[in-house]
Order: structure tokens, then sequence, then C-alpha cells
């Protein structure tokens, strides 16, 4: 029997709430992703893995206060715990390995198409795992091709994302890529919903796993922390949000003298070539 899907039980409460949180997410972590191009290398992959974290936990959140809109007719929906989490580490690890491709090597050619293509299978990897979790009275079955279009969606987005982030030019640039993040991660969610079709069972049997009120608790007390510490992290951070670069002092090692900056002037002056000293004749007068 043809299940009757319905994925905004609260209108558009649900979907703008889980693009707020995904733009939050983005907005941190790119924001972290852009200091670790600005800083001395030894402080870049604590900036990588902050950044990491944050769009992880950003797209999890959105994932599952979308899905608190879903609904199906006729069934209870309850949630593995375990594999829920699961999602949540295959988020944040799989969005870290393509963040830290494009922190170590720039974000332009090959490096920013790997990066952006993991992070988008990332965000993709979440989605479905997480809709793994669910347990109901049913089967669930995806349209393929949809399916690989929101892969497409998340992927392109993604590296887009990335791209902006790269650009290091001040907080407004960072905003956009953010909302170019979220877009990524709410297109991806919500075309892989549609390629989704449930077929009850019917046979009335109970449902094992969490409900979904039961996961909301630690859903916004843990990754909602979370992101409200890297808020506080970038709001501490002058030189990242307005995106300067950092100066770096230079090292007074032993025997190596320190180096100074000369600044030439514009107008560099111009040396006239020597001239030639002619043998003239002796003013002596000659024999004749």
């Amino acid at each position: 029997m043809q299940g009757t899907v319905d994925g905004f039980s609260y209108g558009l409460v649900t979907p703008l709430v889980a693009y707020f949180m995904a733009c939050l997410g983005g907005a941190l972590g790119l924001r972290c992703t852009t200091r670790s191009m600005l800083v001395a290398q030894s402080w870049r992959p604590g900036w990588l893995a902050l950044g990491s974290a944050a769009i992880g936990s950003g797209i999890w959140t959105m994932h599952f206060i979308a899905m608190m809109g879903f609904t199906v007719r006729g069934t209870p929906i309850h949630y593995d715990k375990a594999m829920t989490f699961a999602s949540l580490a295959v988020a944040i690890i799989m969005v870290g390995i393509g963040i830290f491709i494009v922190g170590y090597k720039g974000a332009r050619g090959t490096a920013l198409f790997t990066g952006g293509t993991i992070t988008g299978l990332g965000i993709a990897s979440m989605h479905y795992l997480g809709m793994a979790s669910m347990s109901l009275d049913g089967k669930l079955e995806y349209n393929t091709v949809t399916v690989g279009i929101s892969v497409a969606i998340a992927m392109g987005a993604a590296t887009a994302a990335l791209w902006a982030a790269g650009q290091v030019r001040g907080f407004l640039w960072s905003v956009g890529a953010s909302l170019v993040m979220g877009l990524a991660v709410s297109g991806m969610h919500y075309t892989g919903m549609a390629a989704l079709s449930v077929h009850l069972h019917g046979t009335a049997e109970p449902t094992t796993g969490e409900s979904p009120a039961t996961l909301l608790a630690p859903m916004l007390i843990g990754p909602l922390a979370f992101l409200l510490l890297a808020g506080v992290v970038v709001m501490f951070d002058p030189l990242m949000v307005m995106g300067k670069p950092t100066v770096v002092p230079a090292e007074h090692k032993p025997g190596i003298p320190a180096h100074t900056h000369v600044r030439h002037s514009a107008h560099r002056l111009r040396f006239r070539p020597r001239r030639t000293v002619e043998h003239r004749g002796s003013r002596t007068p000659q024999n004749r």
C-alpha cells in the first residue's frame, strides 16, 4: 500500500529554521576555513578542524529539524539513535577531508574540485544515512535519477561555497558563501525527499527506536551549543571577521640576521651611463 508522505507538517516553519541552521553552520565553517589561510602553519589544523565540525553540525541539525516536519500517514516514525549520531560523525569527517584539502592546497583547480566533491558527498551521505536510521511499518524506495540530481546539487553548491571562502574578500563575501552552502544542504535535502516513496506493509507491528521528540533535545543541546561556541570564537577574532591577513613576525635564530623590509621608492634613480674617456692628443706641440 502506498503511503502518503508529508514533508511540511508544520508549514514553512521547519524549512526556514532548517535553512537558517545550515547557513549558520556554513558561515562559521567557511570563516574558519578563510582564517586558516591567513595564519601560520601551526594554527591551520585547529581552524580547519573547527570549521569542519561547524559545517558538519550545521547540516546534521538542518536535516533533523527538517525531518521534524516529515510524517507518513498511517504509521509512526522512530529513529535508531546509534545510526542517527553516526550520520553526524560521517558528516564531520567527510566535510573535514574536503576542507583540509582546500585549506592546504588552495581553492583552485584540482584541489577545489576534489574538496568540493568530497564535501558534497559528505552532505549526501549524512542525509541518506539519516534516512536509513528511520524505522516504520513500511519500506523506503528512492528514484535513482532524482537521487543523482540531489547529489549533484550538493557537490556543485559545496564547490562554489569553498571557492567563495578561498577568495578572502571580507565578511560580506563569506556571508554570501554561507547562503550558498545553506542552499546546497537544503536543496539537496528536499530534492532527496522528493525522490522518496513509502510502501506500507499494513502489519501494524510496533516499530522500535527513538521518536522525533526524543531526539529533539540532544539535537538542540549538543550541536547548537557547539555552534554557539564556534560563533563566540568568530566574534572575538576581528581579523577573522574582516578577512585581513595576519602579520607573522620574523623568526630570530642564532647566527641568522633578522630580515628587514626595505621600502623602495616609486621613482627609482636613473644612473647615467659612464662616458668613455677618449684619448685626446697631447697639448704639447708636436714635431713637424
